[in-house]
This record gives structure tokens, C-alpha cells and sequence, in this order.
């Protein structure tokens, strides 16, 4: 081929502290003694040692929450501070497969206290902790012999990474201590770990696996908010999305992916989601502090991301109040607004997010959608900082940044309908800034957010900001909609951490836990606490406990059920203590606290129903008009129902009569695409004539290196795969001569003498797990589009494809895997209009494309 290039107890399988301890060991407070193991070999002690002490001074005393995955969901320590070290726990496996299964005899017994598994033989062992943690592997043999290599991986497939770490290859010998052997891939031993491999290489007589085991690092935090509500998968989605944030929790940083893959260290702007989670699930302000210090000078050259660092210290000021704080940076975020200024009128677009809308990351930027994206995101912190300066009393500079903003504001609105060249992402910017007036909420809700497929974004980082807008719109049960298609749909895959991309289209192809397709990103991440921005918003905009004022002095209580939801319940740590409620909007009945030092207002749920009566215990106090009542201040209608203002601290029981029925239950629309995916042909292989290209092709490298034959139709202007940039492909010749079928034939009539060759992706960079191919057309042109992919030296390929328009870069059709591709697969669409393919890699050394094909639209269906 030529080309281019030592405390047990055994609940949630959660393990002791002390490496190669058995189970019966010490026990951490409060906890029981697992049953001492039986008839198993007995184990000579380890001399490993770990970096981290046990995960201790605390003890479980916290609510249990079926809804969590998070071995330590219940644990609290009496008093975590943000210099705390990290600390380790241990989890057995939750469940094993043995391949092939006469190798590993026992094999039950891996998952309990009293491991005794017999190697028979040569084979692989995989272990599913059911749970993804930061962590690394170890197991026990008090007999070890022959030779073993050991894998970990966040999918069911053996773990592997672009060029840039130590090992990309998740796959190495362990390193032996005494009677225990452990897998370590870098120097802070942790990975990403969800799945465990034991690799029996050679044999040469039996012995025995006593333990294996994820041994976990935990920075200590506890859970101090809360919250559940009537749809169990949005419960879930606000553990999910909290204890991705708290996994990613360093000694002395937030925000690190799993999987070493180079660049696991905390960004500022993916702090801004990070953060927010942290403040609503853990109430750990002091480590928000200690972050925001610590990236306050480091945008990591993205100019977004210094922008994204005044919205977080901006929104840490309004949950704490820490005024001190806010006035040491002053001068830190006014240099970076008045830097922004000076990029208003031509934004440097570095990057803003992997959705193709956005650049595809670093690919390609520099596009209005991102220009408009920074100018809003600008404009925000330009009135968020204006609004702080004017509760310190600075007003001079709230004045002046006030002014600076609106100013701008004006001249946006000269044009009109200047909101209707930007797409889901700038509008919901344009939201988030207060740019939107009430008039033209309708029109920018149009065709961007009431579209359900539009309005997801490749991202878990862009989506929250979208989520925050349609809250904003009203739109409240759409939202919830979107949520549910895309953190909902990571945990119906299988994750219990939240991906760094993803496609609700993912779930058609992949089984549980499968190797997902990788991205402009490069190798995917499963556990990127970028994604926990969902948290924050489910506590704010849905569960609807805002500050009102610095440091909640005083709070807004405004739960959200819209059609969807029939009752909600939670809570937001703060500095003067827990703020929460519960609110059942089927039987009126609620509850309210409200802390010591605080005082607040609570919104009835409008939901279509007038509000005849509310009683505070036994005493009404709205019955069309208020009647004062001990520790409610005032009550007044709005937005279609009950305000209850000027509460005093404490606990209040809620009754709410209504008139007439709640509406009925919000169906929303199905997930839909503007072009047809109209099938695949695994039959056809590479004799194409009179199938496929009756209108034109390009055949891939056909001619040599670089030597593409194309015929391209009249209406075909140009067929350009990239072959430069962060994500060019590189060229390939398998064979130049060979009568293999599967080898495209060199015209329609399917002659022997073929040329096998192709373009494929390469990683030179992250950017290099994809390739685009832009295919550009006469406007109004309709056609059928075949793609023709063979594996042609091997049978581990697999790969995945995307179709954007190309004006647009909106999603157009649903992506499809390609798999089992060695004796060649043909995927067809039908077009109306310029498209870009993105291909992208799975499984195997990369991902390739043969051809493309043109045909009349519609010729699928006449065959």
C-alpha cells in the first residue's frame, strides 16, 4: 500500500482502602464487615503503595439516591475545603465476560468478596465496573505465571487515543508489586475508567485472579443540592451531570477529562459550565474561587474563553456575594472587555465548539455565526458587569459599560431582521445577553429553536447556553425536550458521565457501550465535565431557585413544570443555608424554605389554570387578592398566575386550588431531517456501472497519489475533500492493478483492470479522526448522492458519516455507521443541495472513502 502518511464493605460494589486488602478488612465508619472469604488463596500482603490516602474522616450519612451512579453520592466529609488533597476508594466489578470462557474458570466470583478465579489458558477477561471513575486498574494472583498485559477503556472496546500522551494505547504490561499488578499509563495513574482488561498472553500452568479492582480518586466534596422531579431520566441527568463535574475534580483545578489523550488540564471556558454544576450540586464555592484564580490570566489563546471566564467569576459573585473577590478583579475584567471592544468589529474566532455550525473546533472558526457569537457573549458580560459595579457602588463603571453595550445594541437593531441570519447558537447568545426584544421573541424562535433537530448541538458545552435561551423564550417544555435527547440520550447509551459530543442518532447503530464515533475533537471523550452545565440548569431554570441579589440576600423561587413535568423538588446551597422547594403541580400541595438571612419570592407554576385560592398551612393568602399572613410579605398576579413576594425566612406549606384542568401532557414533534437517507448496498461492491454514477463520479487516488478521475455532471461545480488543515485526509493506493471486485471499476462497464485506492484519515493531530468532503452544486439542483466505502486490507475498519449543508453547516440527514465493510458498502441519499460528508473514525487504523457517485434524484427508488 502506497499512502500519505483497606476499608471493605461491599455495597454498590464499593471496595477498602488498603491495596490488596481482602474484604473483612477495616471498615470505614458506620460500615459492616463483608463475610471473610472461603477456600481462596490466600494472598501474601502487598507492598504497593497508593499516591492518595483512603477516603476518609466522613462517614455515608448523606441521602441515598437511586438516581445517582456516584459510589459516593451519600458520603459527606464534615468540612471539605478547596486546598483538600485527593483520597481514594476501591470498586469491584460489577460484571465480567470471559473470552473464551473455558480460560477463566469462577468467573462469578470476580464480582464479589471472595474472588478466586482459576486461569486456564490464554484469553481475555473484561470487567465492567458499571460505573466510569477516574481511576486504574489493579488485580491480585498469589500465583502468578506467564505473561499478561492489562487494558482500560470508557467503552467495551480496549481504550485507544490520538498521538500525545505517554500511551495512547490504552493496552500495556502491568507494572508487579508483590502480588498485585497494576496498569499505569501515565504518571498520576489515572484514567478514564468504565472497562477492565486482563490479557492472559502466554500460559504455562494454572494459577488465580483473587481480586481485581478500580481504585478511584476523590477530591473531597459533598453533595449539598439536590434535586428530583416527576421524569426520572431528568433526575438522572442532574446526578449524571454533577458527578461528571466532580470527577474531574483535581488537587488543585477543576475541570480535566478522564482519558489522558494530552490535554487534560483545566480550560477556562469549559470551567463556565463546570463551575455552575459545582456551585448548585456541591455548594463548593471556595474551589470555584480557588479555579477562577487559577485561569483568571490563562485563556489558552481562545478569545472566547476569556470572556467565558468574566461570566463565571460574574455568576460566583451573584451566588456568594463576595464582594471582595469581585473588586480584586475589577481591573483584571475590565482589561479583558476593553480588549473585546477592540475585536467587536472583527472577532478572532479560535474556537467555540466542535458543532460543525461553529468551525468544527479549530477546523474552520471564522464564521459569521461565531463573530455574532463573541459579540453577544460580550455584550453580556459588558450588563452582567455592570449590574455587580452597581451593587458595590461603582457606579462610573457601570455607567460606562452600560452605555458600551446598549450602544451596540442600538446599531444591531438599525437592521430589522438582523437576527435572522443566525443560526440556534448566535440567537441563543443574542437571548443570553438581553439583546432579544419582546417583539421579536416569535421571529427568533422560528425555524432555530421550534425545530427539535436544529436546535441540539454536536456540544454538551453549546447546548447549555441554548438551554438557557429557550428557558428565557418560554420554551420551556422544548427544552426539556432537548435535554432529554442529549444528555438523556448519553445515559440510554449506557454512560454514566457525560460525553464531550454526541448524537442522539448514536442510538439507531451503537449498542450499549459501544466504541462511539470520534470527532474533530479527536478520540471522543466519555467523561467531559463540560457536559454538566445541565445541572445548573435544571436548578435554575426548572427546579427556579435564582439569586435575585449577591449572595442570595434575596432569592426568586420560580419552578417551571410546563406541560411536561408534574412536580419538582430540590435544593441550592448557599452561604446562609439550603434555599428549598417542592411543588406538585397535579395536587397544588408544596413546601418552601427559605434560609435565615435570606429573603425570597415564589411563583405559582402557570399552566394554563387560574389561580382561585392559596394557603400558607392553613391560612389563605391569595383568594384574588392577598391576605397578609405571617411571613409573606405581599402577593400579586403575573404571568397568568400568583407571585408570593417579600417572604421572610423559614418553612412554609403550600396549597394551591385551581379552576379548570392542566393542559394536556406536551407530545413533542419527532426528530426529523430536510434529506433522505434512502438506504445501503453491501451487493453491488465495486461494480458500479449501470447501479450508481449514471451522472458522474470521482474516483479517489484512482490514478496514482493524488490522481483523482472524475466526471462530474453539469450541475456538480466542485467535489473537494480536504486534504490540508486540521482535518485533511491523506491519499492511498492499496493496489493499481488488480481484479478484485470489491475495487471500483474504472468506468460503467465494470471491467477486471481496477485501481483499489482511497482517501482516508490520518492523526497528525485530534483534528485528523475525521475528513471532510464538500460537494458543492448549482443552487436548486436535486440528485442522488452514493459514497463507496471498502475495507480493503483488513476487517476491523468501522466508521461513521455525517451530511451538513454546506451553506449552513446544519445537519441534513441522520448519521450512519459503516461496519463489516471488507467486501465493500455503498450508503445513498437523496440531495437538494450543496452538502458536505464528513467521515469519520470509529474502529481500526483509520477511516476511508473510495468514491462518490452521481445519479437523478430519486433512482434508489426505481431500482
Amino acid at each position: 500500500m502506497e499512502n500519505d502518511e483497606g476499608h471493605g464493605f461491599t455495597r454498590r460494589g464499593f471496595l477498602g482502602a488498603a491495596a490488596g486488602a481482602s474484604a473483612g478488612s477495616a471498615l470505614l465508619t458506620g460500615m459492616t464487615a463483608a463475610p471473610a472469604a472461603a477456600a481462596a488463596p490466600a494472598a501474601a500482603p502487598s507492598p504497593i503503595a497508593e499516591p492518595y490516602p483512603p477516603v476518609n474522616g466522613g462517614a455515608f450519612t448523606g441521602p441515598r439516591v437511586k438516581e445517582s451512579d456516584d459510589p459516593l453520592v451519600d458520603y459527606r466529609w464534615p468540612d471539605p475545603k478547596a486546598d483538600d488533597g485527593l483520597q481514594i476508594y476501591r470498586l469491584r466489578p460489577a460484571a465480567a465476560v470471559a473470552d473464551p470462557p473455558q480460560s477463566f474458570g469462577n468467573l462469578a466470583s470476580v464480582t464479589t468478596s471472595r474472588c478466586d478465579v482459576t486461569v486456564n489458558g490464554v484469553g481475555s477477561l473484561r470487567v465492567d465496573f458499571g460505573v466510569e471513575s477516574p481511576a486504574w486498574l489493579e488485580f491480585d494472583s498469589p500465583d502468578f505465571s506467564g505473561t499478561v498485559e492489562m487494558s482500560i477503556s470508557e467503552y467495551n472496546r480496549p481504550g485507544k487515543v490520538n498521538p500525545g500522551p505517554a500511551h495512547p494505547d490504552k493496552t500495556l504490561t502491568p507494572q508487579a508489586y508483590g502480588n498485585t499488578f497494576r496498569l499505569e499509563l501515565n504518571s498520576d495513574l489515572y484514567e478514564g475508567v468504565r472497562f477492565g482488561w486482563i490479557h492472559v498472553r502466554t500460559f504455562d500452568r494454572p494459577w488465580h485472579i483473587t481480586a481485581v479492582r478500580a481504585v478511584c480518586q476523590a477530591k473531597p466534596t459533598n453533595y449539598n443540592g439536590r434535586f428530583a422531579c416527576s421524569d426520572p431520566q431528568l433526575t438522572r441527568i442532574w446526578y449524571a451531570g454533577a458527578y461528571g463535574v466532580r470527577v474531574g475534580f483535581q488537587r488543585d483545578y477543576m475541570g480535566a477529562i478522564l482519558m489522558d489523550r494530552g490535554d487534560r488540564f483545566g480550560w477556562s471556558g469549559d470551567c463556565n459550565p463546570i463551575q455552575a454544576a459545582a456551585l448548585v450540586a456541591f455548594g463548593d464555592t471556595d474551589f470555584v474561587k480557588a479555579n477562577l484564580a487559577r485561569t483568571a490570566d490563562d485563556n489558552q489563546g481562545i478569545e472566547s474563553y476569556a470572556l467565558y471566564w468574566v461570566l463565571s467569576l460574574l455568576e460566583y459573585y451573584r451566588h456568594t456575594g463576595d464582594t471582595e473577590t469581585l473588586r480584586s478583579c475589577i481591573d483584571n475584567i475590565r482589561g479583558k472587555l476593553d480588549h473585546a471592544e477592540t475585536l467587536y468589529a472583527a472577532p478572532q474566532s479560535t474556537f467555540f465548539g466542535w458543532d460543525e455550525r461553529l468551525g468544527a473546533g479549530f477546523e474552520a472558526p471564522d464564521r459569521p455565526e461565531t463573530a455574532s457569537i463573541y459579540r453577544s457573549m460580550y455584550l453580556q458580560c459588558c450588563r452582567e458587569f455592570a449590574d455587580a459595579m452597581d451593587g458595590i457602588g461603582r457606579s462610573d463603571i457601570a455607567a460606562a459599560y452600560r452605555s458600551t453595550a446598549d450602544g451596540h445594541d442600538a446599531r444591531l437593531h438599525a437592521e430589522p431582521d438582523w437576527f435572522k441570519q443566525l443560526g440556534v447558537h448566535a440567537r441563543a447568545h443574542a437571548v443570553n445577553a438581553q439583546s432579544v426584544h419582546d417583539a421579536e421573541r416569535q421571529g427568533v424562535i422560528a425555524g432555530e429553536f421550534d425545530d427539535r433537530l436544529n436546535r441540539l448541538s454536536f456540544s454538551t458545552f453549546n447546548q447549555y447556553p441554548i438551554l438557557q435561551a429557550m428557558t428565557a423564550l418560554d420554551r420551556c417544555d422544548d427544552a426539556i425536550v432537548t435535554a432529554r435527547d442529549n444528555w438523556g440520550g448519553q445515559l440510554d447509551y449506557g454512560g454514566t458521565t457525560f460525553f464531550e459530543v454526541f448524537r442522539p442518532d448514536w442510538l439507531t447503530f451503537l449498542e450499549h457501550n459501544d466504541p462511539v464515533p470520534n470527532s474533530q475533537s479527536g478520540w471522543t471523550s466519555l467523561s467531559h465535565p463540560w457536559g454538566g452545565g445541565v445541572t445548573a440548569w435544571l436548578s435554575h431554570d426548572i427546579l427556579g431557585i435564582t439569586p435575585s441579589s449577591p449572595g442570595y440576600d434575596t432569592v426568586d423561587v420560580f419552578p417551571r413544570l410546563g406541560r411536561t413535568l408534574s412536580w419538582v423538588s430540590g435544593t441550592v446551597p448557599t452561604r446562609h443555608g439550603d434555599v428549598s422547594v417542592a411543588y406538585d403541580g397535579d395536587s397544588g400541595h408544596g413546601s418552601l424554605r427559605i434560609p435565615a438571612g435570606s429573603r425570597g419570592r415564589f411563583g405559582i407554576p402557570a399552566d394554563g389554570r387560574a389561580v382561585k385560592v392559596v394557603r400558607i398551612g392553613k391560612k389563605v393568602v391569595w383568594d384574588g387578592q392577598f391576605r397578609p399572613v405571617p411571613g409573606i410579605g405581599g402577593a400579586s398576579e403575573a404571568g397568568g398566575s400568583v407571585v408570593l413576594t417579600d417572604i421572610a425566612p423559614g418553612t412554609y406549606a403550600l396549597d394551591v386550588v385551581h379552576q379548570g384542568k392542566r393542559q394536556e401532557a406536551y407530545r413533542p414533534a419527532p426528530l426529523s431531517y430536510p434529506m433522505r437517507f434512502t438506504g445501503r448496498d453491501v451487493t453491488t461492491a465495486g461494480d458500479w456501472g449501470g447501479v450508481y454514477g449514471s451522472d458522474g463520479h470521482v474516483l479517489f487516488n484512482y490514478d496514482g497519489m493524488g490522481g483523482d478521475r472524475r466526471a462530474l455532471p453539469d450541475y456538480v461545480e466542485s467535489v473537494t475533500p480536504w486534504r490540508t488543515g486540521w482535518s485533511g485526509c491523506l491519499n492511498a493506493v492499496w493496489e493499481s492493478s488488480t481484479g478484485d471486485r470489491r475495487a471500483p471499476a474504472a468506468d460503467a462497464g465494470n471491467g477486471t483492470a481496477r485501481s483499489a485506492a482511497c482517501i482516508y484519515t490520518t492523526t497528525p493531530n485530534p483534528g485528523g479522526m475525521t475528513m471532510p468532503i464538500d460537494i458543492e452544486v448549482t443552487p436548486g439542483s436535486s440528485y442522488q448522492l452514493a459514497l463507496y466505502f471498502v475495507d480493503w486490507d483488513s476487517t476491523a475498519r468501522r466508521l461513521a458519516v455525517e451530511v451538513f449543508d454546506l451553506a449552513t453547516r446544519k445537519l441534513v440527514a441522520p448519521e450512519q455507521l459503516v461496519d463489516d465493510f471488507h467486501g465493500g458498502v455503498w450508503l445513498v441519499y437523496d440531495c437538494d443541495r450543496s452538502v458536505r460528508v464528513r467521515v469519520a473514525h470509529v474502529l481500526g487504523a483509520n477511516a476511508v472513502l473510495s468514491g462518490v457517485f452521481f445519479d437523478p434524484a430519486g433512482s434508489a427508488s426505481t431500482r
